[in-house]
């Protein structure tokens, strides 16, 4: 047994660890308010977005009968279809242990450190081993949107590590696990059928390898579609949810500044995003060819384009360990390492002036506990 190469995955399981808990003591312990911001607590943390939301699913499902009854944010029952089952699911398993926010944390935490450990398996397969070790640290903080992902209520990080996990088992010829960590993306976030997508097209590259498992992913979500409708009588219920599906028949839509869930001209930075995410898949192509390691972050990075939703930054967090990947020899570089601790008190900054700022209005408490 490689024991170096196990302690290494222990490593990043404990900073994955240390991180969170370091954030939600912070917040507790209101340490933000002695720099300048807002009073906080824990509470700061179970409040940001979707974090309610997904608590609410947790407790009633669908059912707007319950929903109406027990809580009051703003959103329209409609609205509640746009979260799918699966991380509430995860919620509700450990509810049955504490609290709904602490069991949220709890899933959240998990969450986190699945998503480091899978992605050093991820960049193993790619680069050297030291150079994998670093880069699963570095996502850990970096993007600094994906940090904030980590510490709250967000079914990102287990759908990102779903996603690498079926490209893994894929990649090992594993094609039936692989199908069922593509369901399970699926069951997560509605872009989990891009995965699809791109599994249907790596079909017809090579027709020798059986993809008939590869049909579990749409069956599942036909199976999502299906409770909606036993709990809302709509089998389409995720479509006519609101303003909950922002793609746009143009590229670009984001620009768009008076549009619902951009409202502000202050857009410089989307166009920072796109063209990252341009050369990123570039490079990709340049040195992997295609095939689904630069197909996913292809289709995906064309999806992100027709977007017209202000947090592009969290909308493309799927395909971040790709574009690490991508860019991992200039990631690996000796500056590039120090630039990226003298940013670090900036990400943290960030992380908690996005926290502190992102909460529902939830004045009682007591129908989440």
């Amino acid at each position: 047994m490689n024991f170096t190469k196990y302690s290494k995955y222990f490593v990043l399981l404990l900073i994955s660890t240390l991180v969170s808990l370091a954030f939600w003591y912070g917040f507790y312990a209101n340490v933000p308010s002695r720099l300048g911001f807002p009073t906080t607590s824990l509470e700061t943390i179970f409040a940001n977005y979707d974090g309610p939301n997904y608590m609410i699913v947790s407790k009633c499902g669908y059912n707007k009968k319950c929903i109406a009854a027990d809580y009051s944010l703003p959103q329209p029952l409609e609205y509640y279809p746009a979260h799918l089952p699966g991380f509430p699911l995860l919620i509700k398993t450990f509810s049955f242990f504490t609290t709904t926010p602490k069991a949220m944390l709890i899933v959240s935490l998990l969450g986190s450190i699945l998503l480091t450990l899978v992605s050093y398996t991820f960049f193993q397969m790619f680069v050297k081993e030291k150079n994998a070790f670093y880069l699963a640290i570095f996502m850990i903080f970096f993007p600094a949107r994906l940090l904030t992902l980590r510490l709250v209520g967000a079914p990102e990080t287990w759908f990102m590590a779903a996603i690498l996990l079926s490209i893994i088992f894929y990649k090992q010829q594993k094609y039936f696990l692989s199908a069922i960590l593509g369901s399970a993306s699926l069951l997560l976030k509605s872009p989990g059928i891009l995965l699809f997508a791109v599994y249907f097209v790596l079909y017809f590259r090579n027709k020798k390898i059986n993809y008939l498992s590869y049909l579990l992913i749409p069956l599942t979500g036909l199976a999502i579609f299906y409770v909606y409708y036993l709990q809302t009588g709509d089998f389409f219920a995720y479509f006519h949810s609101g303003d909950n599906i922002h793609l746009g028949f143009l590229p670009y839509m984001v620009f768009i500044s008076n549009h619902t869930w951009i409202n502000t001209i202050w857009l410089e930075d989307v166009i920072y995003i796109y063209l990252i995410s341009f050369y990123g898949v570039s490079r990709l192509i340049k040195k992997y060819r295609y095939n689904i390691i630069t197909l996913f972050p292809l289709l995906y990075t064309v999806a992100a384009v027709f977007v017209a939703h202000r947090d592009i930054s969290r909308y493309i967090a799927p395909v971040y360990p790709f574009f690490i990947l991508a860019f991992s020899k200039f990631l690996t570089n000796k500056k590039v390492k120090l630039i990226f601790i003298l940013l670090l008190p900036a990400i943290i900054l960030y992380a908690i002036n996005f926290l502190v700022g992102n909460t529902a209005p939830i004045a009682d408490w007591t129908p989440y506990l």
